[in-house]
Parts: structure tokens; sequence; C-alpha cells
């Protein structure tokens, strides 16, 4: 009787040291700021950014300044010209909303286009981390940089360097 449960305790030992699963971490912002294709496109976003900003500005700025026209000519115009000058101003502000939510609105451009040229590098990013989870054993992969419930990490099970060094990033 002894001996079955002692060789029942050690079947549920063996069985549970198989199901033992292997994880590693990657730090995603680590491993994107040692890809030049990544910085560049950054900047590029930047700039366009910066363009549809200025030229979101320049349409409110016109606004203004049709507002601020209105406001010295007011007591110079007819009932008519007034609320004709208002309408134009509601909707030089309408163009103004209109644009800014063209470039910077949900599906507008500026996340079109970020989606449009990160992903190819995000897919890599996938690929690399996939290759190395298959050939080295590992269940689980989380990133670093995004899981905001990770307190403390070993050093040990980052595998960020195998990343770049697999994508062609040697560290």
């Amino acid at each position: 009787m002894k001996k079955m449960i002692v060789l029942s305790t050690l079947l549920l030992f063996c069985s549970l040291a198989g199901m033992a699963q292997k994880y590693a971490l990657i730090d995603m912002e680590y491993i994107l700021k040692n890809i030049p294709a990544y910085e560049m496109t950054n900047e590029q976003l930047s700039q366009l950014s910066q363009r549809w900003q200025n030229e979101v500005e320049a349409v409110q700025q016109e606004a203004q300044n049709m507002y601020k026209s209105y406001q010295s000519d007011l007591v110079f115009l007819s009932a008519e010209m007034k609320s004709k000058r208002e309408e134009e101003i509601i909707e030089k502000e309408q163009e103004a909303q209109e644009l800014k939510r063209k470039y910077f609105g949900a599906d507008g451009e500026l996340y079109k286009r970020r989606e449009s040229l990160m992903r190819p590098i995000q897919d890599e990013i996938y690929n690399a981390v996939k290759d190395i989870s298959e050939s080295q054993g590992y269940q689980l992969v989380l990133d670093r940089a995004s899981a905001m419930s990770i307190i403390f990490a070993s050093p040990k099970i980052d595998i960020s360097n195998e990343v770049l060094v697999k994508l062609g990033y040697s560290k």
C-alpha cells in the first residue's frame, strides 16, 4: 500500500514537471528604438503630423481673423450682413474642425498612415518573436513595456537582444 502511494505521488510530480511552462520577456520599446526603420518612420510621421497641424491652424487662424473683422465692423453692418458674416465664420470654423477630424480623427489620415508604415515593422518583430519562441520552447512571451503589472522580472528571461539579432540588428 505504501509503495502504491509513493508511486502515485511520484507519477503526479513527474506529470506536473512535464507541464512546466517556459516564459520570456521582451521590451518592445527597446527593440523599436534599435530598429532604424522605426526611427525613420517616426520622424516621417512627425513631419507629416506637423504639416497637417499647421494646415489646421491656418484655417483656424483664418476663422479667428474673420471673427475679429466681424467684431470691428459690427456697428456698421445691417442685420442681413451680420447673419451672412456669422454664417461664413461658422462655416470656416466647421471647415477647421472637419480638417482636424480628417487628419487626426480615429480613422484619420495620420492613423491610416501610421498603420500602413508600422504594420510591416510590427509583423517582422512578431515573426521573429514567434520563431525564437518556437525554437526555444517558450509558451508565453510578455512585453515588459506594456505589461504594467510586472514588478520584477529576471534579466535572464529577457529575449529582446535575441529578437534584435534575429531581425539583423545585432546587439
